[in-house]
């Protein structure tokens, strides 16, 4: 090692050791204890905090509304929860919002743990309510902890209790915590004070989640908010430069913000509560999404948030059709890209690794779809048998397109072959293609999960070079996969007999591979595994297992 090389890694390690010491200097950390600190008592008039413009209860002019504000102040604590799933910092403003929720299972590029409020302000689980007069009560402000603080085991639930004194009474606000889930309860109690309140109390998840994606334009992509009315999925998904606002009347199952791979849901645990929803927009700068319920302030009211990863099996167990947000495709689809997604997780209980996975469901697709290929290799062995009958129909009828079809069509019928027997067996295998495609782009399951060598995560291209320009259809990348699957489909095109097609044909076979390689470029490399994988087994089973052309014998005339 030269002495450049030394001195490099010299000033490396002291940007690295430094680094830390700079930042807490240039930003102090603030001060937030994390036990519960009870603070005098202080004058009600030193407490003012509007709510934030936009969200739910429209904001008043200047003088003409004042603020109605709690006798009570305290000191914002923090207390930590955590289960095997995540780890959670729960603020005591608002009663509990989230300060950062961290999921233990999956990592950034970065390979820290996923934050999914990283860089975000604490605007979650927030809720509002006016006096009779159409004052907003200030309740966005320190609430008292009233429950004992203990860590949340993975052997038992915990509830963590916040009250406020509100116009002389007590409200209170519950978060209870469960072993191995994502779901969290939060209860809203602001009964004792029904007859000093107007009726509509506003709740919801404001501020919408972090990006957890190195691309953050594809992660943005998924970015939307949802609500779930009588059967119905609602969506929204702001352009840049704009905002947006919606409300829908009526009972709601739920409403939700979504990520590429993460989610906040907000169901309420009795629909029939639901006044109305709001949902909201904005992408001024960042992508941000609102989502809220006003239901009735004189009762307690239950919500159930569930706050994680899209993993099919944990959100299924809510029970409320919020897989709905998950994108399967199209309704004939969704049955058989739920299958593939199955299949792939109880494969993978056994082997660990996703792309060994992948070899092994392609051998069991190809094994499940044998008798379709055979039939449409036998098939076009019995066209080509019969091309030179066909091509001497052609010479015959070359000036009765009529006669000519009429010949062909009883050629194909005395010899007992079906034109369309050598694409039809591959149209049927489109459908497994398209559910494979939405499983490898929008299932946390291939997150992340390497393969060998280059290929690092098989639900993101095999990137090994990146371009500074972009190529229309192909992206801004070289990737490895999409080369061997079109040498593989080119392979399988020059196997075929050559009296087998005609020469529009195979012009257009040849097309079809050049789309491919420019289109399956930017496809998750889980799909391309796939998909040369199973060309390969086609090419051994072409060349193993040779297809026996099936004619009947002529008809006597």
């Amino acid at each position: 090692m030269d002495r450049n090389t030394l001195l490099a890694f010299l000033l490396i390690s002291v940007v690295l050791i430094f680094t830390p010491k700079y930042m807490d200097f240039v930003s102090p950390p603030s001060q937030v204890e994390e036990v519960v600190v009870l603070g005098n008592p202080t004058d009600s008039n030193d407490v003012v905090n509007n709510k934030t413009e936009g969200k739910g209860f429209s904001p008043t002019e200047e003088g003409e509304k004042k603020e109605t504000k709690p006798n009570t102040l305290f000191t914002e604590t923090v207390t930590k929860i955590e289960n095997n799933l995540y780890q959670a910092t729960v603020s005591s403003l608002n009663g509990g919002t989230f300060t950062s929720f961290i999921i233990k299972n999956y990592l950034k590029p970065d390979s820290l743990p996923v934050d999914l409020l990283s860089g975000l302000k604490s605007e979650n689980l927030l809720f509002f309510i006016e006096d009779l007069d159409g004052n907003p009560i200030n309740v966005n402000q320190s609430w008292k902890l009233e429950t004992e603080y203990t860590p949340l085991t993975i052997e038992e639930e915990h509830t963590l209790e916040f009250s406020l004194v509100v116009l002389g009474e007590k409200i209170t606000k519950k978060l209870t915590f469960l072993p191995d889930s994502y779901a969290i309860q939060v209860q809203i109690d602001c009964s004792t004070i029904r007859n000093q309140i107007f009726r509509d109390l506003e709740f919801g998840w404001y501020g919408g989640l972090a990006p957890t994606e190195d691309d953050v334009v594809g992660d943005q992509t998924y970015f939307q908010s949802y609500v779930y009315q009588g059967g119905e999925l609602e969506k929204q998904k702001v352009k840049s430069g704009k905002s947006e606002e919606q409300t829908f009347n009526g009972p709601a199952d739920w409403v939700a913000i979504r990520t590429k791979y993460f989610i906040s849901a907000l169901v309420p645990n009795e629909p029939n509560i639901v006044e109305k929803t709001l949902l909201s927009s904005d992408f001024q700068e960042n992508e941000t999404y609102n989502a809220s319920f006003v239901v009735e302030s004189g009762r307690e009211s239950g919500f159930t948030l569930y706050l994680g990863p899209l993993e099919y099996d944990q959100i299924k167990t809510l029970s409320v059709n919020l897989d709905m947000v998950m994108d399967f495709g199209w309704s004939f689809i969704r049955p058989i890209s739920k299958g593939v997604l199955y299949s792939l997780k109880e494969i993978h209980k056994i082997v660990p690794n996703y792309g060994i996975v992948l070899i092994i469901f392609s051998f069991l697709v190809k094994l499940i779809v044998y008798p379709l290929t055979k039939k449409s290799y036998q098939s076009t062995a019995a066209m080509q048998t019969i091309q030179p009958e066909v091509n001497a129909l052609r010479d015959k009828y070359k000036n009765n397109p009529q006669k000519l079809n009429q010949a062909t069509m009883q050629l194909y019928k005395e010899k007992g072959v079906n034109p369309l027997g050598g694409c039809l067996p591959m149209l049927l295998q489109m459908p497994l293609l398209l559910a494979l495609f939405q499983v490898f782009r929008t299932t946390i399951e291939l997150r992340a999960e390497p393969f060998v060598w280059w290929i690092r995560d098989l639900s993101a291209p095999d990137t090994i070079i990146h371009l500074p320009f972009t190529i229309p259809i192909y992206g801004n990348q070289i990737s490895v996969l999409p080369v061997l699957m079109v040498v593989s489909m080119f392979i399988q095109q020059r196997m075929m007999a050559p009296g087998a097609q005609q020469p529009q044909q195979k012009t257009m076979q040849y097309f079809m591979t050049g789309f491919f390689f420019l289109m399956f470029n930017s496809f998750p490399s889980g799909l391309n595994l796939y998909y040369t994988l199973f060309n390969i087994l086609t090419i051994l089973q072409q060349k193993l297992v040779p297809s026996t052309a099936q004619t009947k014998p002529p008809t006597p005339r």
